[in-house]
C-alpha cells in the first residue's frame, strides 16, 4: 500500500486558469436552479413537498429547490439499505475501497469547481475555503480513508503458540445514520462514505442549508459507481426523520456532526430506546467546542493578530475550529489591540462570489441574530 498525498491546493490567482474556470462555473450554477430529490435505493423521489435553495449573501438569488422528505421516506430509504446491506457487505475491501479512490480522482477533476461553486453559492464560502473544504479535504477523506481502512485490515495479530488469531473486518449489524452540518462540505461527503467503505449501508440526511452541495456529492458518487441503496439520501425535517430512523430496531449506528444540544438529545432516545435495537448501536459524534489561542509574551504580535483575524473570521466564524478567545499577556495587549483594529479595518464582507471578499454571509436569520445579540450584549457590558 502506497500512502497517499494530499491533493494540491489551487491559489485563483487572477489571470488563473483556474480562476476563470471556477467564475464560468458559478455562472451557470446561478443561472441553473436545479431540483434535488430524495435518492432511495436506485430511484430519484419527489415528495410533493418542495423547500428553496437560496443563497446565503443573496437572498433573490434562488439556487433550486429540494424535496422535502417525511417519516414515510425515511422508512423507504432504511429498507432500501438494508436491501442493499448483503451485496455491498460481501464485496471485499478493496473493491469498495476503489469506488471512494475513483470518487477522489474525480472530485480532483471534472467535479472540483462543481463543489467549489456550489459550496460558494449555496453556503456562502470564499474560493480558497470552498478549495480547501469541497474539493482538498473530501478529496483527502476519501483517499485516506480507504489507505488506513485496507492497512487495518491488513494488520498483523499476534497468536500465542497453538493458537491462531484473526481479524475480522466486517459491517454493523443494520444501518447507519449519517447526519452532517452544513459548513463543511468534506464532512457532509465524509460521514456517510466512511462507513460505507466499510461494508455498511447508510441513511444520509444532509443539513437543509446544504443542499446544493449534498445534491453534487451525491452525484459525484454514482458517478464513481456507488451501487443503489448503499447510501439513502434523505431530506426534510430533521426532528421526524431523526424519529423514524431511531424507533427502527435495524438502527446500528450513527455518524454525526452538530450541536452538543441536538447530540445530546440523540444521545437519551437510543438509551431509552436500547432494549428494542437488535444490537448495541455505535455513536460516534462531532459537537461544537470554544477554541482559545495563548500567546507568550515573545510572540510576534503581527503574526499573532492575522491568525487570530483568520482563525476567527474566515468562513465568518463558523467553523468548530475558530478563535473564540485569546489569553494574552498585557505587555503585548496593546500592540496587538492596535494590529487586529488595522486588519479588521481592511476586512471585505460580501459576496464570496466577489473573489475580493473575506467574509461571506452567515448561514441563516438565526445564526445572523445569535451573533448580533452577541455583539450587543458585549457593548452593553464591555
Amino acid at each position: 500500500m502506497r500512502l497517499p498525498t494530499n491533493e494540491p491546493v489551487l491559489s485563483y490567482a487572477p489571470g488563473s486558469p483556474e480562476r476563470a474556470e471556477l467564475r464560468s462555473e458559478l455562472e451557470r450554477q446561478a443561472a441553473a436552479p436545479v431540483r434535488v430529490r430524495l435518492h432511495i435505493g436506485a430511484d430519484p423521489v419527489e415528495s410533493g413537498d418542495w423547500a428553496p435553495i437560496r443563497a446565503p449573501h443573496r437572498h433573490d438569488l434562488l439556487l433550486g429547490e429540494y424535496a422535502v422528505g417525511h417519516a414515510e421516506h425515511a422508512r423507504r430509504a432504511i429498507d432500501a439499505a438494508l436491501a442493499a446491506r448483503e451485496g455491498w457487505a460481501a464485496r471485499d475491501l478493496e473493491s469498495r475501497a476503489a469506488v471512494f479512490r475513483r470518487a477522489a480522482d474525480l472530485l480532483a477533476g471534472p467535479f472540483r469547481m462543481r463543489l467549489n461553486a456550489a459550496t460558494m453559492l449555496g453556503q456562502s464560502k470564499t474560493p480558497h475555503q470552498a478549495e480547501i473544504d469541497a474539493a482538498c479535504e473530501l478529496a483527502d477523506f476519501f483517499r485516506f480513508n480507504a489507505y488506513y481502512a485496507e492497512r487495518l485490515a491488513e494488520e498483523p495479530l499476534i497468536s500465542p503458540e497453538g493458537e491462531q488469531n484473526w481479524f475480522d473486518l466486517r459491517p454493523l449489524d443494520g444501518f447507519v445514520y449519517a447526519v452532517t452540518p452544513f459548513n463543511f462540505t468534506s464532512i457532509a461527503g465524509n460521514l456517510p462514505t466512511a462507513p460505507a467503505l466499510l461494508g455498511n449501508t447508510v441513511v444520509w440526511k444532509p443539513s437543509p442549508y446544504a443542499m446544493l452541495a449534498a445534491h453534487h456529492v451525491f452525484d459525484l458518487l454514482r458517478e464513481a459507481g456507488l451501487p443503489d441503496g448503499v447510501i439513502n439520501l434523505v431530506s426534510g425535517d430533521a426532528e421526524e426523520i431523526t424519529r423514524e430512523v431511531l424507533a427502527h430496531p435495524d438502527f446500528s449506528g450513527l455518524h454525526f456532526t452538530g450541536s452538543t444540544a441536538v447530540f445530546r438529545e440523540i444521545f437519551r432516545r437510543v438509551a431509552e430506546a436500547a432494549p428494542r435495537y437488535r444490537s448495541y448501536p455505535r455513536l460516534v459524534a462531532e459537537t461544537g467546542g470554544k477554541d482559545f489561542v495563548v500567546a507568550h509574551r515573545s510572540a510576534d504580535v503581527l503574526a499573532l493578530a492575522v491568525a487570530l483575524v483568520r482563525g476567527a473570521f474566515e468562513y465568518q466564524g463558523q467553523k468548530c475550529s475558530a478563535a473564540s478567545r485569546v489569553y494574552v499577556p498585557r505587555s503585548i495587549a496593546p500592540e496587538l489591540e492596535a494590529r487586529l483594529r488595522e486588519l479588521l479595518a481592511e476586512v471585505q464582507v460580501g459576496d464570496p462570489t466577489d473573489f475580493s471578499t473575506f467574509m461571506g454571509a452567515l448561514i441563516h436569520r438565526a445564526a445572523y441574530e445569535r451573533v448580533t445579540g452577541y455583539i450587543e450584549r458585549a457593548r452593553r457590558d464591555p
